[in-house]
């Protein structure tokens, strides 16, 4: 991959100058990557202020968001579903039941959510264009009531880490709740390129699963959410910010493929506390600015 990408590097004309340029992004890949995938909220969390920053019109903001996050989420969502089934092995261990069994519902948790956000995020991109259009057009107001809504969840959450116990199997009701959820979360995600993997993650959460079993189960949604999106935004506004896609795009590969490392090394409340704060500011400089 990285002989692949240097090569459509150097195939640019003036691609000296596109690297001096450009490189930094890559940098901002990384990190978006690392959050998205170490907290199982969207990229988006860090690409959308940096690039409000910058000034740079909202579809294209969006537009890119989300083709940085089919590269991150995508690299998050195959090591999340590796280590998934490297703990489904453990199956044979008994020492290994407990910890298994906590990652027991996560493919029928997919199985609700993942339709459930395609069809939110198409609905909205598709049958409410008017509606997504404007909220796109207000997007700093839209993205700081969220995530200040968020991280304000997200703390209240944090107490429930340190429950003794996990839930293992998803009820009647939670198949509801989650389609609900993903649904809105869909619609969400196609304003503001945040949305769904943060709200299924922090229902997760509150309902009592495993805190690293709920992360993955973000982030592999999240990844078939970004694709389904994307088509509109290739296809149809082509507001893409291809040389910010080129850099952003492989730094967010690798952010997606150490962000598990993360997880499973830090302390889980430490990673949300610190990630709540970071959500809260960025919502409140989207507010004022």
């Amino acid at each position: 991959m990285a002989f692949f990408w240097l090569l459509l590097v150097f195939s640019i004309p003036n691609s000296i100058q596109i690297i001096f340029d450009y490189f930094g992004f890559l940098f901002l890949g990384i990190t978006g990557a690392i959050f998205a995938n170490s907290t199982g909220a969207g990229g988006g969390v860090v690409f959308v202020p940096f690039f409000n920053q910058l000034e740079m019109q909202n579809t294209a903001i969006i537009a890119t968001s989300f083709a940085i996050q089919c590269c991150g989420m995508t690299a998050g969502a195959v090591t999340w579903y590796q280590h998934y089934k490297s703990v489904v092995k453990d199956l044979a261990h008994p020492s290994k039941l407990e910890e298994a069994a906590q990652w027991d519902y996560l493919p029928k948790g997919l199985a609700i959510t993942v339709p459930f956000s395609i069809l939110g995020i198409w609905f909205a991109q598709f049958l409410l264009t008017a509606y997504t259009e404007q909220m796109q057009s207000e997007l700093h107001i839209g993205f700081g009531i969220f995530s200040i809504l968020l991280a304000i969840a997200i703390y209240a959450s944090i107490p429930l880490l340190y429950r003794q116990k996990s839930t293992t199997k998803l009820q009647s009701f939670d198949f509801a709740v989650l389609a609900i959820i993903a649904f809105v979360g869909g619609i969400i995600t196609a304003w503001l390129s945040v949305g769904v993997g943060e709200l299924v993650a922090v229902y997760l959460i509150l309902r009592g699963f495993n805190i690293t079993s709920a992360i993955a189960l973000a982030v592999i949604l999240s990844a078939f959410t970004v694709w389904s999106a994307i088509f509109q935004h290739v296809v149809i506004t082509q507001a893409i910010y291809w040389q910010i896609l080129l850099y952003a795009g492989a730094g967010a590969i690798i952010g997606g493929i150490v962000a598990k490392r993360i997880v499973l090394y830090f302390s889980i409340v430490k990673l949300k506390v610190f990630f709540a704060t970071w959500v809260l500011i960025m919502g409140t400089v989207g507010l004022i600015t």
